[in-house]
């Protein structure tokens, strides 16, 4: 398969930010989006959103910190579409706070979310992958994987893991299944929102809000992947504004 009509592409937080970006995007140019997302209000408006206009939408209430919930999002995929095509894993978290603070809670957040919520996704979409001989992950990174800055650490660490277990997955994967990682600088989003540290808070907020890019860019990144010929793997993109460091 190639292009993006038809193909079957489940998005995980996708009721906001770049994953509500993604899936309106995708359900624009033909897939069928199968949604999950902790939110269920916020996600079966977005679902609803893409209904509207016509497109094929599924939606189920999901924490990617449970396995089970990532094992039903791809089972509901195959129940109700007879296949999966494209797993997006983009739910993330980013309370990030300086090391002296001690917020363990959060450090264990990140890693929870940035790289178990990935591991599940794999492992449930892997098998299926595996049995159709096709299918393609989307592992939605940072450019803090790519460079350190303070305050960041932990987060930047769940992101290098992204990087590398994704790139594992890669050499792993055959000539058959696909890995895309999508790296996205500073973005317009309400990450903002998870952050405990009142002044990373503001100084980050600020810094979104003078100089980030729509989640559609990075949207239209992950379509650039997607819609690639079968035999050809967009092994990672950088996406970020040009006023970023």
């Amino acid at each position: 398969m190639q292009g993006i009509e038809d193909k079957v592409v489940a998005i995980t937080g996708a009721s906001s930010g770049i994953g509500e970006a993604t899936a309106l995007l995708l359900a624009e140019r033909g897939a069928k989006v199968v949604l999950g997302a902790r939110g269920a209000d916020r996600l079966e408006a977005v679902a609803a959103r893409i209904a509207d206009k016509g497109g094929e939408v599924a939606c189920a209430r999901t924490d990617v910190t449970r396995r089970d919930d990532l094992s039903g999002l791809v089972a509901l995929a195959c129940e109700r579409y007879g296949r999966l095509d494209v797993l997006v894993s983009n739910a993330g978290a980013m309370p990030v706070s300086p090391l002296d603070e001690l917020r363990v809670e959060d450090w264990e957040q990140m890693v929870d979310v940035n790289i178990k919520g990935v591991l599940y996704g794999i492992a449930a979409a892997l098998p299926v992958f595996r049995t159709q001989s096709s299918g393609h992950f989307v592992n939605i990174a940072s450019t803090a994987a790519h460079r350190v800055v303070p305050n960041q650490s932990v987060y930047a660490g769940t992101k290098f893991a992204v990087r590398a277990i994704s790139e594992g997955l890669r050499q792993e994967a055959g000539d058959s299944l696909r890995v895309t990682i999508v790296s996205p600088g500073m973005t317009r989003t309400d990450f903002a929102a998870s952050m405990t540290h009142p002044e990373t808070r503001a100084r980050l907020a600020e810094t979104r809000d003078r100089i980030g890019m729509p989640p559609d860019a990075v949207a239209r990144a992950i379509a650039f992947a997607i819609e690639q010929p079968a035999g050809i793997d967009v092994g990672e993109v950088i996406v970020r504004p040009t006023a970023q460091a």
